[in-house]
């Protein structure tokens, strides 16, 4: 009986190891340089416009041949909101060097409008709706998952990309490897 017992636990970790590490692949897939997109992906996404929580529009044409730190959120995700003051942060502090960060909320439009009105960001906000999460699938987050978060260089290429909470010094310190 106790062999039984221990060959369950055996078959247990192995499969919570398998779990770990596909988990973490997938992390690390995410998070790496070279972040291996199709050219038709960041085509459609230069080609996107949405509408702007204030009713204007937000064509991201305008933002190619910039460096661009582009952000998906929502209102009901608190590693999201959480994450918003580095954006903030980083959209302030390195604006002067060319970088803009727009974030596309991947969700209804007047709860994003209730939630910038209490707390409000000096970067650009995009309503994506639930379509958003789509295009951000098709820009590598594979989980579809929030937050992402993506780095492109002025040649509108991507550069790095992050699935999950982001720090400001993540952002820096990919903005500096960058230039």
């Amino acid at each position: 009986m106790n062999l039984d017992r221990r060959g369950w636990a055996l078959a247990a970790g192995v499969a919570a190891a398998a779990a770990t590490a596909g988990v973490g692949w997938s992390a690390w897939r995410q998070r790496g340089a070279g972040v291996g997109i199709e050219a038709s992906a960041a085509d459609a996404l230069w080609s996107s416009s949405f509408d702007a929580p204030d009713g204007t529009r937000l064509a991201m044409s305008a933002f190619r041949g910039q460096a661009l730190v582009l952000n998906f959120w929502a209102t009901w995700c608190p590693p999201c909101i959480r994450e918003m003051p580095a954006l903030d942060r980083f959209a302030r502090t390195f604006a002067p060097r060319g970088w803009r960060v727009v974030g596309l909320a991947a969700d209804a439009p007047e709860p994003v409008r209730e939630f910038l009105a209490r707390t409000p960001v000096s970067y650009a906000i995009g309503l994506s709706g639930f379509a958003g999460i789509e295009l951000s699938r098709r820009l590598g987050n594979l989980g579809g998952g929030l937050p992402f978060t993506l780095l492109f260089g002025r040649d509108g290429t991507p550069r790095q990309s992050r699935m999950g909470e982001i720090s400001y010094e993540d952002l820096a310190g990919w903005a500096r490897g960058i230039g």
